[in-house]
């Protein structure tokens, strides 16, 4: 089957093409990210495969209806940027990665804590300055500090795993949670309010839906406590960054580890070394000692990776032969449920 890769990088075309070995389709690959304006690429292809900054809207995926596609494969587990009724309307089948490495993003979550508590990046910066001063890099031991996930699908419960093991005071924030399970990973249930206001680390682990949509707002970080950590590797616009960069301005806020951006669109995967920044509050936030941003690189293990491939080109061939897609497709009325 003809697949027409959007938004593509040389990892995504290694692990690809590494996978098809086996799968046996074939596979074009695009550099721009799939959006109104370049869905025509996909003209004559059955199927596409988009990332997570692709835009399949409306006149989007009408385009790719109108050249021949039937199937949209998404290479990420999330789905907030594809508008699913209207799929639906347009008979296009779409699919995505439920589950690649829950533990890749966990332990990205980890890194960036561990990073800035112990402040890896301005230590990293200075001795390469020859300056070998250790005034202003004291962190916090993590053993017997309150750490509060907010979200525990498959990452959310990874992360309690690893924060566990640094003998953290886990905080559970999901209504879906039961008693055993919550038992079984050795924290405690709270409802999020209280756990904003208890935890000296918050980490979220939610998809982004209507209803999470800047759960994250200037109400929610006054509940932090005062220099209190808050990490953010799920997506961008569960957080206001307007409200995260004015807590942060007003020293409320001890630190933020940002893998996701709210309008990372055409920012993040892109190398934008010789341009300036366009956007002012990601600029602001590049400047604060105290923030620590990477470009949506949680899931870049090679282990992802190929999950990733496998899965995509898994489901690909299942469509092409009429099978049922199972727990990779999805649905408009899952936008409702989650």
């Amino acid at each position: 089957m003809r697949i027409a890769f959007f938004d593509t990088h040389r990892f995504d075309r290694a692990a690809f093409e590494q996978a098809n070995a086996a799968a046996g389709q074939s596979l074009t690959y695009f550099e721009p990210r799939l959006t109104s304006q370049t869905a025509g690429l996909a003209a004559g292809f059955p199927a596409v495969c988009s990332f997570v900054n692709d835009r399949l809207d409306g006149p989007c995926l009408r385009a790719l209806a109108d050249g021949g596609t039937r199937l949209v494969a998404l290479r990420s587990a999330g789905f907030n940027h594809v508008d699913l009724r209207e799929a639906a309307r347009l008979g296009l089948a779409v699919t995505r990665v439920p589950e690649y490495s829950p533990q890749a993003v966990a332990e990205h979550t980890a890194a960036l804590v561990l990073a800035l508590n112990r402040k890896v990046h301005r230590a990293y910066a200075r001795v390469r300055d020859w300056n070998f001063s250790l005034d202003g890099l004291v962190g916090f031991d993590l053993c017997g500090k309150t750490v509060a996930l907010v979200g525990l699908g498959r990452i959310g419960r990874a992360a309690a795993r690893i924060f566990r093991g640094f003998g953290c005071r886990l905080l559970g924030v999901d209504p879906l949670l039961s008693d055993a399970d919550a038992r079984a990973l050795g924290l405690e249930r709270m409802a999020l309010p209280q756990a904003l206001e208890q935890a000296d680390i918050v980490s979220l682990h939610v998809p982004l839906t209507p209803g999470t949509r800047h759960l994250i707002d200037a109400a929610a970080l006054a509940r932090m406590k005062p220099g209190a950590m808050f990490i953010n590797t799920s997506r961008g616009a569960l957080v206001d960054s307007h409200a995260l960069l004015d807590a942060l301005k007003a020293g409320h806020l001890g630190a933020a580890g940002l893998d996701v951006y709210e309008e990372e669109e055409g920012i993040f995967f892109q190398d934008l070394s010789d341009q300036v920044l366009q956007d002012d509050v990601l600029a602001r936030l590049l400047t604060f000692p105290n923030v620590l941003v990477t470009a949506h690189q949680g899931f870049l293990t090679q282990e992802a990776l190929r999950a990733i491939a496998r899965t995509t080109l898994e489901s690909v061939g299942r469509f092409e032969r009429g099978e049922p897609l199972g727990p990779t497709q999805v649905q408009a009325e899952q936008v409702l449920k989650q």
